[in-house]
């Protein structure tokens, strides 16, 4: 388990050893149960096979017992049935530990089981069953045992006869085969330095301490020297600073002698005291200890007490189970317990016991002067054990609520005959309101009445107690008191006498059964002689109660008795006023009270004997009384780490110049509660504590006062919240091992960082090789003593042509880790290649989305020349290797690169190569992939210029961990020079401050944080950036007011001139001058002034200008240091202007008293193309009247006008040339009139005209394509079309000119252009051009591709109609509808007949075709005219007749009717 436990938790004083896990509880228990049984049954076996019993310390019971165990000697001792010993055995054969337990690993781990499993049926199966179980399992050990040590002995036997046949060819001088390692530990941690040693004879090893051989006999418990089998260490235990050295081991034989170093570094935690536990009490005789019988005991200390709480008035006890091998009857180890290092005794406070196999201590009554760390300290003459646990006692609750906690650890500093100086420690809980003060009570010794020595409560710590009868013992107590009421009492103090220290040493000196003192006395003393003055008088205390004198006696010797007068004198003054005048005081020390609290001082001595009155001593410097011990201030940044599941170690930056320091108390909070608690109630005086019994899994927040007698400091600030978990381990293996270089007899390896690093900084690598011959690894070596901090490492001393394989291990606070795998096998062999060898130490950083920095170490192999560049490749993590491509066209100088165009959410690896002038080198390894990813909570860096100017980079994290830190670089390079630049770093923020910002400061930096899963940040100061900074550093150095707007100038009504300026902020304190021409005007009836500090608004009026106002006017600000000014230039044209504006306000001001336009004459073109024309008017009443005119002449118009709308409107609805002309609109009444003209004239009306182009422009549709017979015509439609409107038809961005051919035209609201006989030469983009005086604007079409065939198809098929159509047959007329006709008569009828080529005419009666006779003639004659004549109509030719017409292009008939009657028949219907 130790390997596991983090150094720290080992081996601080404040470790809670009390958790352990169930199976080490339930191991100790079997061990328990079984062991009288076992010693019975391995008793009984062995008498029945020899009469002895050999016994030994196996690894059995080491792994079950001892967490660490110590590695002894194993000796062989023959006891009878009672265990008691009666001999020693000398063993046949000793081998190694393996023989000497007679056990296999195999075979010891199965009697492990076996006896955890017989241990188990203990509780459920009988005894007889054990027995026989046990008795079976006992058999076959032994039988085994006997076996391998007879099958052993034999092995060795031939060993030492082959040695003994070739001693000489053996015989080898000393060699290292592993050379002890350096080591730096920290205080109070053992520490082992071991070495194996070959050598033929078997060399002696001796070590050495600076050159000076260590003799473990002389300092018994702290070092510890083992040999065994070719391995030799030195243990050192509980390491202090006198043990940090150079240690050397020696190894000597009759070849040679040869050594090997090692050195020994102890470090402490910041701020902790130096505190040792006592040397062990024992009997030491001249030899050193005994070692009876040539036992060597191993203690086990099990069953122990954790971390315990209690509370005042409660009792407690703790304890331990103490096991002893070999378990000697009457053997009686010396057990000692400690407090906080001190030396326990019992007392009524204290009670200790011990069982035999169990030691105990009982605090019979806790008080919080019992808080502490207690350690067990088992003693036997091998050695001695400990084990140590934190005891925390809480306060009792208050006898009135809101009382505060009662002190503690009262104590007696100075006891004399009439005062005794009692200080006291403050307690931890103020009840909720500041502790006021304190009561102090005495009590006589023998008596139980307890009197109040003070009559109002001091507030110091330290109190002189006077009135007191010389003599008598006394005990004190002490009280606190607040608001709500007084404490309960302090433990009483230990009993004092009020007498002479002098009386009192004499009285201790002549009690030699008490103290062991005998007072011997030089000479004897001489007679009328008086004494010299006394030396070294000084204040050792001075307080507004008292002051504290002491001095040396005068250096003669032999003189009568000698006591003191001591005088005062006010400083200023020289009148000396003796203090003790009745008596003189016997020692050299004195305090004095009742002096003058404010008024200063000085204070002599003298002595005196029956002789007479000596000389006064030199006297002191000039005291001022009072309390001259101020309260300490708060304590620094307070740091909390992670211990285990319920503890948290705090630390802390100790009190700045804090005098008489009594301790610090600490409180814990959980995050958002706001209830703080106490994690201890005794000051600890170190700047580190292990704050206990909190709640696994919270977040807890923690806070220091520190105390001296003054009272308590204020608080620390709060610490960061740290959540209660499990600390560091020790790292995982690295891994990736590669060669960068190879020489004869060395190759350089590197290797990748751990993936888990145990939660604390990698503190070093360990590298070990070995040989591999024919395939065959040999054994590990280690090729460096001393960790290495890099990830490379020259691996020397290689046979060339030899193949090794590597393995490294990481280490951290916590410890080394176990080692990687072994590397593939390397052939040491000389690289002779002229281009560069791989880089190395590839790091990602500054991961986002799109972007993420490279960077990599160069080659460690150069190559034939020096490496002049770098090439990047990259790839995605999960494409083949074929998609390897460049990052880089052109080598890169440096030894990083920011890649972008990344794909977010992508994972990607990179390598690189170096260059050099023979070519490109090998590729280095492949970066784990990497995914483009912007974290969430990512931060960048920020520049920050603040009010004193200075330029500071600054960087926040928000998930940082305890042992996060901020690591700045420029370039990714350390800092070189640290005078230009600060780091300060505060919470979760870090910032770089340039303290001389310059051009040596251009470059990249770049912030990594630590400890997370890869925060990091860069920022790039390029010139252009650092002067843009150095311009807001100079601003901020020598501010101004900043300006919303500068000096404006403004016409306000009737034309007044307003200058005014806006600044953005000013104070109560900021004044204005108001400046024209260099002179400063005031307040008076030409300048007004007004200046709002509320807005920031300083204005300046005038009713009007002059031309003496012409000139510079100027604003000066200030407000404090910052200042600032602005000026407005008004001569010249600028002047005149603004002078002739003012002048026309104040009229337009007179104007507007009656109607008058607010806006003047004005047109508008509505969508629909009508011309309004519009004013708006204001002032008007119903008698107001407004008259319209045209060139002079007035135009009739509605004569009720809406006044109350203010708009007259005059509408003209097509527009043309007519309209131009010259518009005026009179306003007129009682109060006066108004005029607004409107020239629409030459360029007003050209204007005017243009804006409706403009709508008729924009309203006109998208251009179109159509066919005709004719060919293609392209059109527009608008809303409506305007004579005056200028169009231009464009192809292919030219002007068309038209033509027979292209012809252009308007066709009502159409604007169409006509192509005929289109060919393919007319393809291509057409456009129509609206002019409207501006950039006007243009439809097009593409009359090209699908367009233009789609449209010439059209054409091609509406011509062939046309053709149809004009030259089909057709009856062109002549015939009628109806033809009546008397009997008798001839009809003719004519008709024309059209078509090409000449149709055919064939005549029908009734839908019959007839032919030409006589009776019926018909003809058809110049392809034109057909004709048909009946010579003499008769009945029959009556019907219905049709002429039909045809040829290739179609067919048309003519119908007609042909009615004959008879006359008489006529005349009868007639009738």
């Amino acid at each position: 388990m130790s390997g596991s436990i983090p150094f720290y938790q080992k081996h601080h004083l404040h470790y809670d050893r009390g958790y352990r896990s169930k199976e080490t509880q339930s191991k100790v228990s079997q061990y328990q149960a079984s062991s009288r049984y076992s010693a019975s049954g391995s008793a009984s076996a062995a008498t029945r096979s020899r009469g002895l019993n050999v016994s030994s310390h196996s690894g059995l019971e080491e792994s079950r017992l001892s967490p660490s165990p110590k590695r002894a000697k194993p000796t062989y001792l023959a006891v009878d049935k009672d265990n008691q010993i009666i001999g020693y055995v000398v063993p046949i054969f000793r081998g190694s530990q393996e023989f000497a337990t007679g056990l296999s690993d195999t075979e010891e781990a199965r009697v492990r089981d076996t006896a955890a499993y017989m241990a188990r049926r203990d509780l459920f199966t009988s005894g007889l069953e054990m027995e026989r179980s046990e008795l079976i399992s006992r058999k076959e050990t032994m039988r085994e045992s006997a076996e391998r040590i007879t099958l052993n002995k034999r092995i060795h036997e031939h060993e030492e006869h082959f040695k003994r046949m070739n001693e000489d060819s053996l015989m080898h001088a000393p060699e290292f085969v592993i050379k002890p390692r350096s080591h730096t530990v920290w205080e109070k941690q053992c520490v082992r330095l071991h070495c194996t040693v070959s050598g033929w004879p078997d060399p002696r090893v001796v070590w050495y301490k600076n050159n000076v051989a260590l003799d473990p006999l002389a300092n018994p418990g702290k070092y510890k020297v083992e040999s065994r089998y070719s391995v030799h260490s030195l243990e050192i235990n509980k390491c202090d600073f006198d043990d940090t050295a150079q240690y050397r081991v020696s190894a000597m034989n009759s070849q040679g002698e040869l050594s090997a170093f090692a050195s020994v570094v102890v470090k402490r935690f910041k701020g902790e005291m130096d505190e040792f536990l006592p040397a062990p009490r024992r009997a030491i005789t001249e030899v050193g200890p005994v070692s009876e019988y040539g036992i060597t005991f191993q203690t086990h200390i099990v069953d122990k007490f954790g971390v315990s709480f209690g509370r005042e008035g409660e009792t407690m006890s703790l304890g331990c189970t103490v096991i002893i091998y070999p378990a000697l009857h009457r053997y009686q180890p010396e057990v000692e317990w400690y407090r906080d290092d001190v030396l326990l005794s019992p007392s009524k406070w204290t009670h200790m016991h011990w069982s035999g196999d169990r030691a105990t201590l009982t605090l019979t009554h806790l008080n919080k002067e019992d808080e502490g760390l207690y350690t067990l300290r088992v003693t036997t003459k091998s050695g001695y054990e400990t084990y140590s646990a934190y005891v925390f006692v809480r306060d009792a609750d208050a006898e009135v609520e809101g009382a505060p906690a009662a002190p503690l650890d009262v104590r007696c500093l100075d006891a004399n005959k009439d005062y005794i100086i009692v200080a006291w420690k403050q307690p931890a809980v103020d009840g909720g309101s500041s502790i006021l003060g304190y009561f102090v009570d005495r009590c006589e010794v023998g008596t139980t009445h307890w009197i109040q020595c003070n009559d109002t409560p001091v507030k110091f710590a330290r109190f002189p107690v006077t009135g007191l009868v010389e003599g008598r013992s006394y005990i004190f107590r002490v009280r606190a008191v607040n608001k709500s009421g007084i404490s309960r009492p302090s433990r009483v103090s230990e009993p004092v006498a009020a007498m002479d220290p002098a009386d009192r040493a004499r009285m201790r000196g002549t009690s030699a059964p008490w103290t062991g003192q005998i007072i011997v006395t030089e000479e004897e003393p001489a007679e009328g002689i008086v004494p010299s003055k006394p030396c070294d008088l000084q204040v050792t205390e001075a307080t507004k109660n008292y002051v504290v004198l002491s001095w040396k006696p005068p250096g003669e010797k032999g003189l009568e008795g000698v006591m003191y007068y001591v005088e005062k004198c006010v400083s200023g003054t020289d009148s000396w006023q003796r203090v003790n005048t009745e008596i003189p005081v016997k020692s050299p020390r004195f305090a004095l009270f009742d002096l003058a609290e404010g008024k200063a001082y000085r204070f002599r001595v003298r002595c005196c004997n029956s002789a007479g009155v000596g000389e006064p001593s030199d006297p002191t410097e000039a005291t001022t009384v009072g309390d001259k011990l101020d309260i300490p201030s708060a304590p620094g940044k307070v740091i909390p780490t992670r211990n285990t599941d319920t503890s948290v170690v705090v630390s802390w930056e100790a009190s700045c110049d804090a005098k008489e320091l009594v301790g610090y108390y600490i409180e814990g909070s959980i995050v958002g509660s706001n209830v703080w608690e106490p994690c201890n109630n005794k000051p600890v005086n170190v700047t580190r504590f292990i704050c206990h019994g909190l709640i696994t899994g919270e977040k807890y927040v923690f806070r220091v006062r520190a105390v001296n007698a003054a009272g308590i400091s204020q608080f620390s600030q709060e610490s960061e919240a740290v959540e209660v978990k499990a600390a560091i381990a020790s790292p995982a293996p690295p891994y990736g091992i590669t060669i960068l270089e190879c020489v004869r007899d060395s190759m350089v390896l590197a290797w990748k960082q751990p993936t888990f690093i145990g939660g604390a900084d990698i503190t070093g690598y360990f590298v070990d090789y070995r040989e591999v011959i024919d395939g065959v690894p040999g054994k590990w070596h280690e090729a460096n003593i001393k960790a290495v901090s890099e990830r490379a490492y020259r691996v020397s001393d290689l046979k060339e042509n030899k193949k090794y394989q590597f393995q490294v291990r990481a280490a951290n606070m916590a410890g080394v880790g176990i080692p990687s795998l072994p590397s593939n096998t390397f052939l040491c062999e000389e690289w002779t290649i002229a281009v560069p060898g791989p880089p190395h130490d590839l790091q990602i950083r500054e991961a986002r989305n799109d972007s993420l920095v490279l960077l990599w170490k160069p080659p460690v192999y150069q190559g034939r020349d020096p490496v002049n560049g770098f090439y990047v490749d990259i790839k995605e993590a999960d494409a083949p290797e074929e998609a390897w491509r460049g990052v880089n066209t052109k080598a890169l100088e440096k030894t990083y690169t920011k890649i972008k165009d990344l794909k977010e959410g992508e994972k990607y690896v990179f390598r690189v190569r170096a260059q050099n002038k023979a070519g490109v080198g090998k590729v280095s390894d492949v970066t784990e992939p990497v995914p483009a990813l912007t974290k969430p909570g990512t931060k960048e860096i920020v520049v920050d210029v603040d009010d004193d100017g200075v330029i500071s980079l600054n960087f926040e994290c928000g998930n940082m961990t305890p042992d996060s830190k901020f690591v700045w670089s420029k370039n990714y390079e350390d800092f070189t020079d640290t005078s230009r630049l600060t780091t300060e770093t505060k919470g979760t923020k870090s910032k770089v401050v340039f303290n001389r910002p310059g051009e040596e400061d251009i470059g990249v930096y770049s912030c990594l944080v630590t400890h997370t899963d890869g925060a990091s940040s860069s920022y790039t100061l390029s010139e252009e950036e650092l002067k843009r900074l150095l311009e807001i550093s100079h601003d901020h150095k020598f501010p101004i007011i900043p300006l919303k707007s500068d000096l404006a100038v403004e016409l306000l009504e009737k034309g007044r001139v307003r200058f005014w300026l806006q600044a953005e902020k000013m104070s109560n304190n900021g004044k204005v001058d108001y400046v024209f021409n260099d002179n400063v005007v005031s307040q008076g009836e030409k300048y007004k002034m007004n200046f709002d500090k509320n807005t920031g608004v300083i204005e300046m009026t005038m009713e009007s200008l002059t031309p003496a106002d012409e000139g510079t006017y100027t604003f000066q600000l200030q407000d404090g240091k910052a200042t600032n000014q602005s000026s407005l230039v008004l001569i010249g044209d600028v002047f005149k202007q603004l002078q002739k504006e003012s002048e026309f306000q104040r009229k337009e001001y007179f104007r507007k008293q009656g109607p008058h336009f607010i806006e003047y004459l004005s047109w508008e073109v509505t969508p629909e193309c009508c011309v309004v024309l519009k004013c708006k008017v204001g002032n008007m009443k119903k008698e107001t009247s407004a008259l319209w005119h045209k060139d002079r002449h007035q135009i009739k118009v509605d004569e009720h006008l809406g006044f109350a709308e203010g708009v007259l409107k005059l509408e003209i609805a097509q527009i043309s040339k007519k309209d131009a002309g010259v518009y005026e609109v009179i306003l007129k009444d009682d109060r006066g009139q108004d005029t607004s003209t409107l020239n629409l004239t030459d360029q007003g009306f050209k204007d005017l005209m243009n804006e409706v182009f403009s709508v008729i422009a924009n309203s006109s549709t998208p251009l179109k394509i159509t066919s005709t017979d004719e060919g293609i015509r392209l059109y527009t439609f608008v809303s409506y079309y305007n004579d005056l409107l200028q169009v231009t038809w464009h192809y292919k961005d030219s002007a068309i000119a038209f033509s027979d051919r292209i012809k252009s035209g308007v066709v009502g609201e159409q604007l169409w252009l006509q192509i005929t006989e289109p060919t393919e030469k007319d393809m291509g983009k057409y456009a129509i051009e609206f002019y409207d005086g501006k950039g006007g604007l243009r439809r097009t079409v593409d009359l090209s591709g699908q367009a233009f065939d789609d449209a010439f198809a059209e054409f091609q098929r509406l011509k062939a109609a046309a053709i149809a159509e004009r030259n089909r047959a057709r009856v062109a007329g002549g015939l009628p509808d109806v033809v009546t006709i008397q009997e008798g008569k001839a009809l003719n009828l004519t008709c024309n007949i059209s078509g090409n080529p000449v149709p055919e005419v064939t005549w029908l009666k009734n839908d019959r075709e007839i032919t030409s006779d006589e009776h019926c003639i018909l003809k058809f004659e110049s392809g034109k005219f057909a004709s048909f004549t009946i010579t003499g109509v008769n009945t029959s030719d009556s019907g219905k007749y049709s002429i039909l017409v045809k040829n290739k292009y179609g067919t048309e008939s003519g119908d007609f009717t042909v009615s004959v009657f008879i006359p008489e028949e006529a005349g009868g219907k007639k009738k």
